[in-house]
Parts: structure tokens; C-alpha cells; sequence
């Protein structure tokens, strides 16, 4: 899995999908046809940065709610981790599993990366915003997880 996936421009259709979610049900974009969707994507569940971010998200979730924007968090964990830390960090916000990296890789948000001094390829943090008609609003790549949704409120103008 060395191939860097392309990023997705503002304006072009966002790429559909169906994953599920931490308790086996399957979730597409489509079901949030006509609704403004923030989709982000994070390395793996309970770690640092993906715990800032996804807390972050937990407690912003009723602005963005109130603006008209549902959240989608998805990462390559499986059920029982994403259950353990939607569970555990209280998240009130779907967390999908995308374990083949298909969806990141359709979204521009897989490729190489380095931690601890080694190089290896996998999801990278990504924010993409689809619009009520299925189109890329907004697309951000490589985010810092400290005080993103603060940033993505602001360009959102929420």
C-alpha cells in the first residue's frame, strides 16, 4: 500500500460509501442526502490527537447540529474499538469503520506518513464537508487535531 491517494477538489461529487458503524449497522453517505455532512477521517480510535479530535467534535456537536452539519468519523478500527471509544469518550456522532483504507483512499486521506521515525502508509487526518446535493464544500488535509473544529467552524462560519 505505498499509493497516495488524490485529494478531492471543492465542487466535485463526493465519493459515495456505505461502512459500518461500531455496532455493525451499515451507513452511507447517501442516507444523509439533502444535509450538509462534515466527514473526518482519523488514524486509529483512543489514541491522543484522534481523542482531542474526536472530543472536540463530542463538544461542538449541537453548533454544527443547530448550522445544519451531521458529523461522520471514520477510521480503519473495527467495531469493538470504535464501540470501546465512542463508549469511553462519550461520542455522540457515528464512527464508521473503513478497515481496507477504501474510503480514505477515495477521499484523498491515505498515503504515507511517519511516526517515531518510521514510514508507513495509512489513513491521514482529513476533513471533507459534502453539501445537501453530494458535493465537496470544503476539503482539508492534513489537519492538526488541537483546536481543528474551532478552524472548521470558523470557515464554515458557524
Amino acid at each position: 500500500m505505498d499509493q497516495v491517494s488524490t485529494r478531492l477538489a471543492i465542487g466535485e461529487r463526493a465519493p459515495e460509501f456505505t461502512l459500518e458503524d461500531a455496532l455493525g449497522n451499515h451507513v452511507s453517505l447517501g442516507d444523509y442526502s439533502g444535509k450538509n455532512v462534515v466527514v473526518y477521517f482519523y488514524p486509529k480510535a483512543a489514541t491522543p490527537g484522534c481523542t482531542t479530535e474526536a472530543c472536540d467534535f463530542r463538544d461542538n456537536i449541537n453548533s454544527l447540529r443547530s448550522a445544519g452539519y451531521e458529523v461522520l468519523g471514520i477510521s480503519p478500527d473495527q467495531g469493538e474499538a470504535l464501540a470501546s471509544f465512542a463508549e469511553s469518550e462519550s461520542l455522540n456522532f457515528p464512527l464508521l469503520s473503513d478497515p481496507d483504507f477504501a474510503v480514505a483512499t477515495a477521499y484523498g486521506s491515505f498515503g504515507e506518513k511517519e511516526f517515531n521515525g518510521k514510514k508507513f502508509s495509512g489513513t491521514l487526518r482529513t476533513t471533507v464537508v459534502v453539501d445537501p446535493e453530494g458535493n465537496i464544500a470544503l476539503a482539508e488535509y492534513n489537519v492538526n487535531a488541537t483546536g481543528h473544529v474551532a478552524r472548521l467552524r470558523q470557515d464554515l462560519g458557524i
